[in-house]
């Protein structure tokens, strides 16, 4: 007998190009059937978020399948289970297991037992379906991603930056980050450098990044990071540095903090169809851990 190797969606690290180029794909076909035909999604939220739970409710319709999101009181990830039973419990029922979790090593105790595919919707220390989405974004509006120049402003070693980063290494992509002193990136992949100056890793770029200075459960070290990156504010000032460079940001945003108003609104912001991508690469994503490859 066979035993199944069952498919997971920890990092982007653990995609490979291969992983990513096919979800992107995947995530622009018209026409994925229906693989989660009467078959259910479980969506674990340790951390609230609007875009990840409608993008990801959305995308399991899209293919046929039944969500089911889960609040953290309701299973207790860690304190009333331990992750490897909530998994366990959860793949009774469900053909696809998602978790926002706190904690990668939670995601990792899952994805070593569960008998069904475990798909990351965010961790402390990745954020996948973020960078993926990210991609397709770029793909769009430049028509690749290989050859491009993409400018990180901000908090270099958060998840969203840290996958991002990986996905772009693995793509050919150049990745500037610029942070302030204690906020760079711990480990840079290939094709990735680092600056404390925001203007030099905007000047040349195709895109703009940026993401909330101060992230969920950091709301302690709130007055040291808004002091920290004030000079990091992408403002309109700074996106002279590259005037035809497209703004991204993966939201919610605290407008007057990390981006103005006129750059959120302004006719090179692209984040609402970033934010759309999100359901797309959503959908890839369960597509690809249903065993569809493009």
């Amino acid at each position: 007998m066979t035993t199944r190797t069952v498919p997971h969606l920890l990092d982007i690290a653990g995609l490979g190009r291969d992983g990513i180029e096919s979800i992107l794909a995947l995530s622009e076909a018209r026409d994925l059937g229906r693989p989660l035909a009467d078959k259910g999604v479980a969506l674990v939220f340790q951390k609230p978020s609007a875009r990840t739970r409608n993008s990801m409710e959305m995308a399991t319709v899209q293919l046929g399948g039944h969500p089911v999101s889960i609040k953290k009181e309701e299973v207790g990830l860690g304190t009333r289970e331990t992750a490897e039973d909530v998994v366990r419990t959860l793949a009774c029922y469900h053909e696809v297991i998602a978790a926002r979790v706190m904690d990668h090593r939670d995601l990792e105790a899952m994805a070593a037992v569960s008998p069904k595919p475990v798909l990351n919707m965010l961790s402390d220390r990745s954020h996948p379906l973020q960078a993926l989405a990210d991609l397709l974004t770029v793909r769009q509006l430049l028509g690749r991603i290989e050859g491009t120049r993409i400018a990180y402003i901000g908090d270099g070693d958060n998840n969203v930056c840290r996958s991002l980063a990986e996905a772009a290494s693995m793509l050919g992509a150049e990745m500037r980050i610029a942070s302030p002193p204690g906020y760079t990136l711990a480990q840079a992949p290939d094709g990735v450098r680092q600056t404390e100056d925001p203007r030099e890793a905007v000047e040349g770029a195709q895109i703009v990044y940026t993401d909330v200075w101060v992230s969920m459960g950091q709301d302690d070290e709130t007055e040291a990071r808004l002091k920290a990156f004030a000079p990091y504010q992408v403002g309109d000032s700074l996106m002279t540095a590259s005037p035809d460079a497209y703004f991204l940001h993966c939201l919610p945003a605290r407008r007057g903090e990390e981006v103005t108003d006129a750059v959120m609104e302004g006719p090179r912001s692209a984040i609402w169809r970033q934010a759309e991508n999100r359901m797309h690469t959503a959908r890839g994503a369960l597509a690809w851990l249903m065993g569809a490859r493009r």
